[in-house]
């Protein structure tokens, strides 16, 4: 295979995987998350916490690592649908339109409420 479209494919997925770089936990708060200071002083002013030691780093930490490890996970399956898209594109001569699809997952509510 051409080292050029190798490098192309390998930039689709680690440009997807280094979005999670910039995670940061959210706690329950809106926003783009976190950083450890804001997570101490939000789990400092709750008695509860602060005297369990939850404010400590380490489970800012733990927090941060695994959503982290869930972001990931989720870039590598959206760089991978990405991957496929720019295949079929290189490979079939298709345009980005062409390659383009969407789905629709049909939820039956009806199943729930039938008796067995």
């Amino acid at each position: 295979m051409d080292t050029s479209f190798d490098e192309k494919y390998l930039k689709i997925l680690i440009d997807r995987i280094e979005i999670c770089k910039q995670y940061k936990p959210k706690f329950g708060q809106r926003g783009e998350g976190l950083s450890l200071s804001e997570f101490q002083s939000l789990y400092r002013s709750d008695p509860f916490y602060s005297w369990f030691g939850l404010d400590n780093p380490l489970m800012y930490a733990a927090h941060k690592a695994a959503g982290g490890i869930t972001s990931v996970y989720r870039q590598i399956g959206i760089g991978g649908e990405a991957l496929f898209r720019q295949l079929i594109q290189d490979h079939l001569g298709l345009t980005t339109e062409q390659a383009n699809w969407s789905y629709e997952i049909v939820v039956r509510w009806d199943f729930w409420t039938q008796k067995l």
